[in-house]
Formats: structure tokens, sequence, C-alpha cells
């Protein structure tokens, strides 16, 4: 009779090397597939911050405060205001400014929700042309933060902003005495970071006006 173990072919030193050097392979692969997709979705904020940190691609800057310098060159800003898959109307309080470069800048942007639902949105913004954004700088805006919305309501935001003297020194923008500051609102992402900034409550619920909040 023959041992029952005798038809089960040897293992070789060398296959059990090889397993082990395919198995290392795969764990390298998986590793780098996970590290992909951790980048792909890391590179939006990353890009946001960079275009906010640097003015690029058209991306107004935040600032803390007006410069000193005011400069007699003005520039005239025009304002845009957009709704993407949100029951909202979204309009500017002014169709344009015209503003000296260093100098504080005030704008109102007037948003009421038209469904019965609170509506939470956030504000994407940019400027035209794409070398002002560098210049182009806000102290107080909406769109630092989300924005809930009550049925019905009408809120009135302010933006509080001002263009860098260094704007007349730029090549390439010194130029052009138009910029344009667009807004779109998006329906809040899960993740991002709540509250209002200061807003004026102009239509409640109940219709009469309130102070500013």
């Amino acid at each position: 009779m023959s041992d029952t173990g005798s038809d089960k072919p040897p293992v070789k030193a060398g296959d059990t090397v090889q397993a082990r050097r395919n198995k290392r392979v795969a764990l390298i692969c998986a590793a780098a597939f996970v590290g992909m997709v951790g980048a792909a979705y890391a590179a939006v904020p990353l890009y946001k911050l960079f275009c906010q940190a640097t003015g690029f691609d058209g991306t107004v800057r935040r600032a803390q405060a007006a410069p000193t310098k005011v400069l007699d060159r003005t520039v005239q800003v025009r304002f845009d205001a957009n709704i993407r898959n949100l029951p909202w109307t979204f309009t500017t309080e002014q169709v344009s400014q015209d503003i000296k470069l260093g100098a504080s800048g005030l704008a109102f942007f007037k948003v009421t929700n038209t469904s019965d639902k609170p509506q939470t949105g956030r504000a994407i913004y940019n400027v035209v042309p794409e070398q002002a954004g560098p210049y182009f700088q806000k102290i107080e805006c909406f769109c630092f933060s989300n924005q809930t919305i009550q049925p019905g309501q009408t809120v009135e935001f302010p933006v509080v902003y001002f263009v860098d003297p260094r704007y007349a020194e730029d090549p390439e923008t010194k130029g052009k005495s138009e910029i344009t500051l667009s807004y779109t609102f998006f329906p809040a992402v899960d993740g991002q970071e709540g509250g209002a900034d200061v807003a004026r409550i102009v239509q409640p619920l109940g219709g009469t006006a309130s102070d500013r909040l």
C-alpha cells in the first residue's frame, strides 16, 4: 500500500520564495492604490487652500484688514450672483461700484429661500480677470462659511473688500480698469464648516424686517 501523502508533490524552496514575493507585491500595490485614492480626495481641499493663499486661478484672498495706503487710481468692480441646485433666488443689490485701490468697499447680496424647507448652501467665488485674484481681497464675506436660510426667508449679506494697491504695479493688471466678482451658491457638502457670518433678515417668516443680527 502506498503512503497517503506520497501523491502530493514536494514543496520546493523556490516556490515558497516566489509566493512571498507575490504577496509582497500585492501588498505594495494595495498600499499604493489606497494612497492614490487618499491623495485624490485630499487634492481638492489642498488646491482650494493653495488658491485662497495665492489668488491663483482667480480665487479671492481673505484679509484681516485693509491696507493703509490708498491710491488715486479707481477701478470698477462689477458683481455677479448665481445659483446651482438650490431653490433660492440670489441677487446683487448693486450692479457695480467704483473704488480706489487700497480703499475698502461694501457690497450687499440678497438670498431668498423659495422652498418650504430650510436649505443650507455654500458660496464659491472668483474674480475676472484671473490676474486680479492675488489683489482682490475680502475682510468680511458670507462665503467664508455655510449659510442656512429658513423657508420663505430673505437674508441680506454684506461683503467688505478692497483691491490691493499693488494691482497698479503688476504689468498684467495695471492696464485693467474693471474687475468682476462672481458668486455661485451650491448645496452645502457634509463635513464643510457650518455657521453663518453677519447677516440681516429683511423679510423673515412674519413679514417684518428685523435688525442686523
